[in-house]
């Protein structure tokens, strides 16, 4: 499976790459404070079948971000349950890879987030308590709508 991340800009980038391009726009401006953050959005494309997009944003906040992300296509599902523990379990592989990088580059002053597409409005409502659980077991902080924007937005919107 081909791990690598697109830029914005069409570039595709492995793991230590990316972790590199956000060390780099981290100490462009080291005044700001910053979010690392993982999503992933999903698309059913047949009865059982669905493309996946994992998305890593890197926010300055209140001034921008950058992203980059990578497309999994036609997986298996079953069910919208199915489908979004898949994305959650995508995003947690994608973190953890992460996480090494970044310690290995000794980045710092960043807080780092889940973001899953699951919110208090429609069918993923009985959904929230499990992926969040399933996210905090893994030691690492979840976000859900409408906060869940790397993977309800940034995501979303390449799929």
């Amino acid at each position: 499976m081909n791990e690598n991340f697109n830029t914005s800009f069409g570039i595709k980038l492995t793991v230590p790459a990316v972790i590199r391009e956000i060390k780099s726009f981290i100490e462009e401006k080291k005044d700001f404070h910053y979010k690392i953050i993982v999503g992933t959005d999903s698309l059913r494309i047949s009865d059982n079948l669905a493309d996946f997009v994992i998305a890593i944003v890197v926010h300055r906040m209140g001034n921008g971000g950058r992203y980059f992300w990578r497309r999994i296509e036609t997986s298996k599902v079953f069910s919208l349950r199915d489908r979004i523990i898949k994305e959650v379990m995508f995003s947690l592989e994608t973190a953890k890879k992460i996480l090494q990088e970044i310690e290995k580059a000794n980045l710092q002053n960043f807080d780092f987030e889940i973001h899953i597409d699951v919110g208090e409005n429609g069918e993923t409502k009985k959904l929230i308590q499990e992926v969040v659980g399933i996210v905090r077991a893994n030691n690492l902080e979840p976000k859900t709508k409408p906060e869940s924007y790397a993977a309800s937005s940034v995501a979303d919107r390449l799929i």
